[in-house]
C-alpha cells in the first residue's frame, strides 16, 4: 500500500484557512446571518453575481520592459528555505529565485523543467535527464549532484516535503547529467511532487555553508531562477534583481521589491498607487478592491474549496444526514454574504484547478455532482434531504455542533449550516472560538470532541483531484467521521499506482463520486485565486501556479514587445 498518498493540506497559505475565510475585516458592510434565508443574486459590495468569476489560467502577454514593480504581500517570509518552512509569502517571492525539476504551468499542467527529458525503462523506475548549461546565482554550474543532495534534503521526514518520499526505495547519480528513482511501487504522482517544492534544486556548498541560517537575510539564494536576492532588510523589505546568467527567457521586469501590508494598509497601498499588485489571499480582500480606479482584478483556477468536515463526534455520523445537509445548504447565499461573490458555489471537494490533467473527465464527472450539492436548494432538494433524514438510522440525538471561529467568512456559513440543519428538522448549535485556536481543530481530536462538523477549508499541492480522496481512505488521519469502504479504498490505491493520464482520470472520477455520495466532506465553494494589478501591466499567472511558477519572469507593461530595460 501507498504509505504516504499526496502532500493534501488545509490553505496554501502560512495564515492557513484563517486568512482564507476570515477577510478583511470591515471591508465590506456584509449582512452575516443573511445568506440564511432565500437564495440571492447579487455579490454584496462587488455587484457581481455569486459564482460569476470568469477564470482564466493567466494574463495577457506583457509587451514591454519595466524598471522596477512594487508587489506586496500580506506577511513578511519567515524564512525563503521551504524545506523548514513552508510558507505563502515565502513561496510567492521564492518561486521567481528558485528552480524545479518539473514546473507548474499557468493553465495547471506540469512540464519537465531543470529535467529535460523523463524515461520509464519500468514502472518502477524513473530517469531523468538534466538540463545542461544551468548555473547558479554566483556562476557555479548545476550538477547532478547538487540535484541529488537536494533530493535527499527534502526527502528527510524532518523536513517539509519528507513525505513526498514515503514511496522511494531509492536515488542514485546514474551519469553526469542524470538522476535515477526507485519505487517501493509505482507512483503517479511523484513528478507531480517534483513541480513543488520536493523538486527544488539548490546549490549544495552554498546552503551547507549557510547551514541553519539557510533562507534567512544576509545569506545568498543558493538558487538558478530568472531572479537573484539582492536585498532583504528584516521588517522593511526584499527586493529581487533579474540574474542576467540566467539560461531561460529573460524577464521583462528588471527588479521587484516585495513589502507586506494586510487588512486597509494593502487595500490602500494599491488604490493609490504606491503597489502596483498583489495576489489576494483572501477573498473579501479581493472584494474590496474591485471595481477600484486604476487597478484591474483576474481571477484564475485554484485548488482551494470551503467545505465541511463531519468530525468524530458523532452527530453527523449518518450519511444520509450529511447527504441531507448537503442538499440543504444555500451555498449561493454563502457566496455572496459571506464572500462578496469571490467563491463559487462547488459541488466537489476539490478545486478546478485540479484539472492539470483530464479536464473533460473531470469536468463532467464534476457536473453529475451538482445534483447532491445545489447552489441554492429549491423545494425537490428540501423535499428529498427530508426523506433522507427520515430513512437516517444514526440520528442526532442532541444539537449539531457547528465549529468555528469569529470571523466574517466562517460565521455566514456556520449560521448557514444551522439554516440548513433547522430546514431539515435538526436543531443546530454554533461553537465559537478564538482564531488562535481555530487551527487546533485540524490538529486535535480532543480539541474536535465538542463539535460535530468543522466550517473548514482545504487545497492540495498538485493539480490532480486524486490528491485530495486519499482523505476518504480508511486509514486517513483526515477521515475524522470514519467512512469505511473497501471499494473506495482500492480504487484510490489504484488510481495512484496508474501512470496512464486517461485511466487514472477515470477512476479518481469513480472515487471521487463514491466520495460525494457518502458525503465524507461536504463541499460548499471553490475559491479562485485572485491577481490584482496596476493598470498598464500585465502577464503573470492569475491561476494559483503563481506559488510555484516564476510569474515575475512574465510580469511587463501593456503594449507592443519592444523598447529598453
Amino acid at each position: 500500500m501507498h504509505p504516504r498518498l499526496i502532500r493534501a493540506r488545509p490553505s496554501p497559505r502560512p495564515r492557513t484557512r484563517r486568512a482564507l475565510l476570515a477577510g478583511t475585516a470591515g471591508a465590506l458592510a456584509l449582512a452575516l446571518a443573511g445568506c440564511a434565508g432565500a437564495p440571492v443574486n447579487q455579490a454584496v459590495g462587488t455587484g457581481r453575481s455569486a459564482g460569476d468569476l470568469p477564470l482564466k489560467p493567466t494574463t495577457a502577454p506583457a509587451g514591454r520592459p519595466v524598471a522596477k514593480a512594487d508587489w506586496l504581500l500580506e506577511d513578511e517570509p519567515a524564512s525563503l528555505d521551504l524545506d523548514t518552512q513552508g510558507s505563502s509569502a515565502g513561496r510567492v517571492v521564492l518561486t521567481n529565485v528558485c528552480e524545479r525539476l518539473y514546473q507548474l504551468r499557468p493553465d495547471m499542467s506540469v512540464r519537465p523543467w531543470l529535467v529535460t527529458k523523463e524515461t520509464r525503462p519500468d514502472d518502477r523506475t524513473l530517469v531523468l535527464r538534466l538540463r545542461k548549461g544551468v548555473t547558479f546565482h554566483d556562476g557555479s554550474p548545476m550538477t547532478a549532484d547538487d540535484v541529488l543532495w537536494s533530493l535527499k534534503r527534502h526527502a528527510d521526514p524532518d523536513m517539509e516535503q519528507g513525505d513526498e518520499f514515503e514511496n522511494v526505495a531509492k536515488m542514485a547519480t546514474t551519469g553526469p547529467h542524470e538522476i535515477t528513482v526507485s519505487f517501493k511501487q509505482p507512483d503517479a504522482l511523484f513528478t507531480k511532487a517534483l513541480a513543488g517544492d520536493a523538486g527544488l534544486v539548490y546549490h549544495r556548498e552554498q546552503v551547507v555553508e549557510a547551514g541553519k541560517d539557510f533562507g534567512t537575510p544576509g545569506h545568498p539564494d543558493a538558487c538558478s531562477g530568472p531572479y537573484r536576492l539582492a536585498r532583504w532588510k528584516s521588517g522593511d523589505s526584499l527586493t529581487l534583481e533579474r540574474y542576467d546568467g540566467y539560461w531561460g527567457r529573460k524577464p521583462l521586469t528588471r527588479r521587484v521589491q516585495f513589502r507586506w501590508a494586510s487588512d486597509s494598509a494593502l487595500v490602500n497601498a494599491l488604490t493609490t498607487g504606491a503597489a502596483d499588485g498583489v495576489y489576494a489571499e483572501t477573498p473579501n480582500t479581493a472584494a474590496a478592491l474591485y471595481g477600484k480606479k486604476g487597478l484591474t482584478q483576474h481571477y484564475g483556477p485554484s485548488t482551494s474549496v470551503l467545505t465541511l468536515i463531519p468530525t468524530e463526534r458523532g452527530g453527523l455520523a449518518d450519511p444520509k444526514v450529511r447527504r441531507a445537509l448537503s442538499l440543504s445548504l444555500d451555498r449561493k447565499g454563502i457566496a455572496r454574504s459571506g464572500y462578496g461573490g469571490m467563491v463559487e458555489p462547488w459541488a466537489a471537494n476539490v478545486g478546478s484547478g485540479a484539472w492539470g490533467y483530464g479536464r473533460k473527465t473531470f469536468a463532467a464527472a464534476q457536473r453529475k455532482l451538482d445534483a447532491l450539492a445545489p447552489a441554492s436548494p429549491d423545494a425537490d432538494d428540501l423535499a428529498r434531504a427530508r426523506r433522507l433524514v427520515k430513512e437516517a438510522t444514526g440520528k442526532p440525538d442532541g444539537p449539531v455542533v457547528i465549529g468555528t471561529d469569529a470571523s466574517q467568512g466562517r460565521t455566514v456559513v456556520a449560521n448557514a449550516v444551522r439554516a440548513a440543519l433547522q430546514r431539515i428538522g435538526i436543531t443546530g448549535r454554533i461553537k465559537t472560538v478564538p482564531t488562535s485556536q481555530f487551527e487546533e481543530f485540524y490538529s486535535s481530536k480532543e480539541a474536535r470532541a465538542d463539535i460535530d462538523v468543522l466550517v473548514g477549508d482545504w487545497y492540495i499541492s498538485k493539480s490532480d483531484p486524486l490528491g485530495f480522496y486519499d482523505n476518504g481512505l480508511s486509514t486517513s488521519s483526515n477521515n475524522w467521521v470514519g467512512f469505511r469502504d473497501k471499494s473506495y479504498d482500492r480504487a484510490v490505491h489504484k488510481a495512484l499506482r496508474t501512470l496512464d493520464d486517461a485511466e487514472r482520470a477515470r477512476l479518481t472520477a469513480g472515487a471521487q463520486r463514491e466520495f460525494a455520495d457518502a458525503a465524507v466532506w461536504i463541499p460548499v465553494a471553490q475559491v479562485p485565486s485572485v491577481l490584482v494589478l496596476r493598470k498598464g501591466l500585465t502577464g503573470p499567472p492569475a491561476s494559483m501556479a503563481y506559488l510555484y511558477y516564476p510569474w515575475a519572469a512574465d510580469l511587463g507593461a501593456t503594449g507592443a514587445r519592444g523598447g529598453k530595460d
